[in-house]
């Protein structure tokens, strides 16, 4: 599904609460903005703007949240996180489990009204694949198909896995049985787009012409996000006619309190506030577990991070559990490995680096450089503004230099670039968080730390991990398939591929006249399901 930096809703928040003071306004009071309708069909919710709204292209999770009201695909994911028909109505696997025959539900229609076909599938996956659209989720989400890559490559411009063999008939093939290949097609990057719409030019996502169940009405950037109810949607119609994102309105917390938005993320500094049983939000407050993984990465192409002892050692010189609950206020767990809870093949019994400040020393005097004096400049690449850092990188700098004598330098890349330009970017180390796409393994272990992968921001290759992931990969026995998964998993962490810091969860209010208000495992809510009774 999607990554996201550990800092990019918190760098955002700073900022439009200092935008907010700097204009002499006060939170919650008669400077801040009010609902657009007080009727009872519009959810108001806070926001901040998408990066993009092209499914192709969107690889983060600020724009997915709302990709996945307007547009949708083949598949999706139901309540159980089983793929599960959407615009297709059914499907049927060969008996070799690499060819995939969907067939497509009639009368689904574009938010103009134009019907969907096969043909247009065809063409929106290898829009997604053509170098020109700069995708930089295709490659992990369509390139198991058959011919995408000589795409990718520039070698070709048609998808030779991807027949149309009638008006609602599409045929496509892999190049190996994947149990976790329907799956991949839930992500955004495998949705349908309109030719005509993308052929408009320019920013043609600023007035999208999608199949979700929702229309872009409006966007007025750093201001609001307006969604409307599309009635010609083929699936569940959307209880409310109107979805409103206040974007960069202010402290989430602040808005919710004083009834401008229904729906409000609680952060660390409001977690004793909302937990308070004899306070107010109490009655509000939901806990969803978050399929998601917050780690450092290390640059593994460059020194002092291709020795693998140093890894080593920059991780075990870091108190997690002191992390966890001084800086998350133990509402983030604690990682030792890579697979959160809930996942298929999470290891319970998984053996991490523990923090050991001796062996930390010790680690450094065994590698190549020998002594801390002998190491480069070091410096970690996050997301943020204006050198607002956050509270956790702030301590994780501190131990570096308290635990090992390393003084580690901060540098920030904006928010709205940090996911796509991290890979040309980063310096030593970045920090970084991934959401589940997808409830599998292969999501979290092959898409980040296999040789080569897109995602594998910090340039780790280990031939005996590779080799244990494409085995993983193609295993089509369950049990076998994870047991491979974890034999992954463990020794990336011995070879500390990334030092894990935390798994997450969702702290969300929700007022009590708003109904369906759910929050996936991955971190977002389908909109239609959710209702607003009179208030």
């Amino acid at each position: 599904m999607k990554k996201r930096s550990m800092h990019i809703l918190f760098s955002a928040i700073l900022l439009a609460a200092l935008l907010l003071l700097s204009a002499g306004c006060q939170l919650g009071q008669e400077n801040a903005p009010n609902p657009v309708s007080t009727g009872t069909t519009t959810l108001n919710l806070s926001g901040i703007d998408p990066l993009t709204l092209d499914p192709a292209v969107s690889g983060e999770a600020t724009s997915h949240q709302y990709i996945v009201q307007i547009f949708s695909g083949l598949v999706r994911l139901d309540d159980n996180l089983e793929p599960a028909p959407d615009i297709a109505r059914d499907w049927r696997v060969s008996d070799d489990g690499k060819t995939y025959t969907f067939n497509l539900r009639r009368g689904v229609k574009f938010h103009d009204g134009r019907e969907v076909k096969a043909a247009d599938f065809k063409y929106s996956w290898e829009r997604a694949s053509d170098p020109a659209t700069g995708s930089m989720t295709a490659a992990t989400y369509l390139g198991d198909i058959v011919g995408v890559r000589d795409v990718l490559a520039g070698k070709s411009k048609e998808i030779r896995g991807v027949r149309v063999t009638a008006d609602y008939t599409i045929e496509v093939t892999i190049d190996a049985p994947k149990s976790y290949f329907l799956s991949k097609l839930t992500y955004p990057t495998a949705f349908v787009v309109d030719r005509a719409n993308v052929a408009s030019g320019g920013e043609w996502w600023r007035s999208p012409n999608g199949t979700g169940a929702f229309k872009l009405k409006e966007w007025r950037e750093s201001d609001s996000l307006v969604l409307e109810r599309n009635e010609l949607y083929y699936g569940n119609m959307a209880k409310v006619s109107s979805v409103v994102f206040h974007l960069l309105a202010g402290v989430p917390m602040n808005m919710y309190e004083t009834g401008q938005i229904d729906v409000a993320s609680v952060g660390i500094d409001y977690i004793d506030k909302v937990a308070d049983k004899a306070g107010p939000f109490f009655r509000d407050l939901v806990i969803v577990p978050e399929l998601s993984f917050f780690y450092i990465g290390f640059n593994a192409t460059k020194p002092p991070f291709d020795d693998a002892n140093i890894r080593r050692a920059f991780s075990q010189a870091i108190d997690k559990d002191k992390l966890v609950s001084l800086i998350f206020r133990d509402m983030m767990q604690r990682a030792d490995g890579i697979l959160p809870p809930g996942m298929p093949g999470f290891n319970k019994g998984l053996s991490g680096l523990s923090y050991d400040v001796s062996k930390a020393k010790q680690l450094i005097k065994e590698s190549r450089y020998g002594d801390v004096s002998k190491l480069p400049p070091i410096t970690i690449t996050t997301s943020g503004y204006g050198g607002l850092v956050s509270n956790e990188l702030e301590a994780m700098v501190y131990q570096w230099r308290q635990n090992l004598g390393v003084e580690v330098k901060v540098r920030q890349l904006e928010p709205q670039r940090f996911i796509y330009s991290l890979k040309e970017e980063k310096d030593e180390m970045f920090d970084m968080g991934w959401i589940a796409d997808y409830p599998h393994p292969q999501d979290f272990l092959d898409i980040l730390f296999r040789s080569g992968a897109d995602n594998n921001y910090g340039g780790y290759g280990n031939p005996e991990v590779d080799a244990l992931l494409e085995k993983a990969n193609v295993e089509l026995n369950t049990e076998r398939s994870l047991s491979l998964y974890q034999q992954a998993e463990q020794r990336l962490v011995e070879d500390a591929a990334a030092l894990p810091l935390s798994f997450g969860k969702n702290y969300v209010l929700v007022k009590p006249y708003v109904e369906g208000y759910r929050v996936t495992p991955m971190g977002f809510a389908l909109l239609n399901e959710v209702s607003v009774k009179p208030h």
